[in-house]
């Protein structure tokens, strides 16, 4: 391969990161490492020609190929140049406001020699397939055994498989002579995973932000504060002040904005305090995982009385009221004729089921209730042959899929199942929020999860006429709409919003400033309705951001357009930690120490020592300062 060798400046070149992908997850981690962390980055892309026919994101990729010029044009055009541009065959370089960019069909070890991957510090392979991450990771910790490697892998089982043997060839490399660097390690992270908490917890009200760790539960929710400024309940704390009323919301478009009446990550005191009338997400609990709390949350997931599987609700009610029934006519046997209460219920069960003698010559009463009977018999006949024929149906079309029962209300209709929807679908099921889902694709991966916790499935074109109304989608709680074309989930808002102006509505959009615009636009227009806009690469970006600088980010959840970040941070090393007070390591706007990890109860006067673990909720900017 012909080519300009990596030009890195006098001496000995920086060691940079690497960034190999095929979407937006690519150029948004890309901005955020150069932007946010200030790390030299080279990113390798296919070739425009060839990215303009991936089938991956529908009818917006169109839109969306100027996105990402724009993207890589304000990843990279913050801090110093990158390396010369480059050519040779396979490989096409070139530079985008002073950083590096390769376009490459494929991640062969002349790219990789193109990139700089034998002295670069870090390598994330974010391609939207599998297959093609576990290639070049298998070829890339040949070439460069001291690699830190991120890899994004949607099979969570092979993932850990492919991480332990990445990892276990990287020691054997190691041991052979190729000591001394950087300690290698391979991460295996799923954009899905990342993002689905937040795009569930931004759908279901009243529902608590969650972050579950290893070994912690870290809840939190949205709550107005007192006249005080102070929130009520011990060991609580204030992570961002929202917006206030009738303001833009600042970094709408995804940045760290910082206007004064937009929202406000990690305030200090003084600020809660001043902030009176303003809305606040509160850390409500940090609790020990595996306690009562996570109990109550992953007990019985899709689990659901035998009866309620079986039998519709309507038919519930019908043997119910016939039960009841035949109690009244007992009771009122054993007034009318003294019958003890036992022997008058045997004779109604046998009236009932016109096994008994006629009562001839008996009292008028007694005459009276047997004919009752017989005719609450009469009404139990269909309810009983409704009954097996319901059984019968439920258990042959247990590997069918289900349609939304007529009586149902309070869901969540999701649209799209693919891998976000797929991880969506299973986080509101374990969460036990209702859901009725719509999918375009009678082949979707996600229908055999659908079908797997028995949740209803309309198959149709959401932006056809009469697929949201099967939806129930006019007593739908919230419209969750995470298909992967822009222009599909934005239709589908619309109309939903015109039958339910109430509607709480989340999107999901590739386009930061189209999302702005919508909801901008939709917040305006609908100004007591909810409306959220969710970029799954903007929320999962810090995570793998985190993985390329050796930090374990456990999770990030949604304040309007940002995004908290909870990480856990080894205090050796770090100044700002070590020896200090959780109350003096709290730095406002910046990073809270929340927990040490495993331990949920600790005190504001705990001192930081050498070998401590914590988490800590940060900006993504406060994150990189503290390294």
């Amino acid at each position: 391969m012909a080519s300009v060798p990596y030009q890195g400046g006098p001496g000995a070149p920086p060691a940079h990161m690497v960034v190999c992908g095929d979407d937006g997850l690519a150029y948004r981690l890309a901005a955020e490492l150069r932007g946010v962390h200030g790390e030299q980055v080279i990113l390798v892309v296919p070739p425009s020609e060839r990215t303009a026919r991936l089938p991956v994101a529908g009818r917006a990729r169109a839109a969306s190929a100027a996105l990402l010029d724009r993207v890589v044009s304000a990843a990279v055009g913050r801090g110093a140049g990158g390396s010369t541009a480059t050519a040779g065959s396979g490989a096409n370089g070139h530079r985008a406001d002073g950083e590096r960019v390769l376009e490459a069909a494929d991640l062969t070890e002349a790219v990789f020699a193109e990139a700089g991957v034998e002295r670069a510090a870090a390598l994330a392979l974010v391609y939207d397939d599998d297959e093609t991450n576990i290639r070049a990771a298998l070829t890339a910790r040949r070439l460069n055994p001291r690699l830190r490697l991120v890899l994004r892998l949607y099979n969570r089982r092979l993932g850990q498989h492919i991480e332990e043997l990445l990892d276990q060839a990287a020691a054997l490399a190691s041991g052979e002579g190729a000591a001394g660097g950087p300690e290698a390690s391979t991460a295996v992270l799923s954009d899905a995973d990342t993002a689905a908490p937040a795009l569930v917890a931004t759908a279901v009200a009243g529902t608590s932000k969650v972050v579950q760790t290893d070994s912690l539960l870290l809840r939190a929710v949205e709550r107005q504060p007192s006249r005080d400024g102070h929130v009520a309940g011990p060991g609580l704390c204030t992570l961002a002040l929202l917006s206030a009323t009738g303001a833009d919301p600042a970094g709408a478009d995804g940045s760290e904005g910082n206007g004064d009446q937009g929202p406000r990550l990690l305030p200090d005191d003084e600020e809660v305090r001043r902030a009176a009338g303003r809305a606040a997400v509160v850390l409500e609990q940090v609790s020990s995982f595996g306690g009562p709390e996570s109990a109550a949350t992953g007990r019985g997931v899709g689990g659901v009385p035998p009866l309620a599987s079986l039998f519709s609700r309507r038919l519930r009610w019908s043997l119910a009221g016939i039960v009841g029934c035949v109690v009244a006519l007992a009771v009122a046997l054993w007034l009318v004729t003294g019958t003890h209460p036992l022997r008058a219920f045997y004779l109604t069960l046998l009236d009932l089921f016109a096994i008994d003698d006629p009562a001839i010559g008996a009292p008028l009463g007694r005459q009276i209730l047997q004919l009752l009977s017989g005719l609450v018999g009469l009404l139990l006949l269909p309810v009983l042959l409704a009954a097996v024929l319901e059984a019968l149906g439920t258990f042959r079309t247990t590997s069918g899929l289900r349609k939304p029962p007529r009586g149902l209300g309070g869901h969540v209709v999701l649209l799209g199942l693919g891998k976000i929807g797929t991880r969506v679908l299973t986080r509101l099921r374990e969460l036990h929020v209702p859901v009725v889902c719509v999918e375009s694709d009678p082949e979707a991966r996600g229908l055999a999860t659908a079908r797997r916790l028995r949740v209803p499935v309309v198959l149709g074109d959401v932006t056809q006429e009469g697929v949201l109304e099967a939806a129930k989608i006019h007593r739908a709680h919230a419209l969750l709409a995470v298909t992967s074309a822009d222009t599909t989930n934005l239709e589908a808002a619309l109309y939903a919003r015109s039958v339910r102006p109430d509607l709480r509505v989340v999107l999901r959009l590739y386009d930061d400033h189209f999302a702005t615009a919508v909801y901008r636009t939709l917040r305006a227009a609908h100004p007591h309705a909810s409306t959220r806009s969710r970029s799954v690469s903007y929320l999962a970006a810090p995570a793998f951001a985190g993985a390329m600088l050796g930090r374990q980010v456990l999770g990030a959840i949604p304040v309007e357009r940002r995004v908290l970040l909870f990480a856990a941070v080894e205090v050796d090393g770090h100044p700002e930690l070590e020896g200090r007070t959780v109350a003096e390591a709290f730095r406002a706007g910046a990073w809270r120490v929340l927990a040490l990890e495993g331990r949920a109860d600790v005190s504001p006067d705990h001192v930081l020592e050498k070998g401590d673990r914590v988490v800590v909720a940060a900006t993504r900017r406060g994150l990189a300062e503290l390294g």
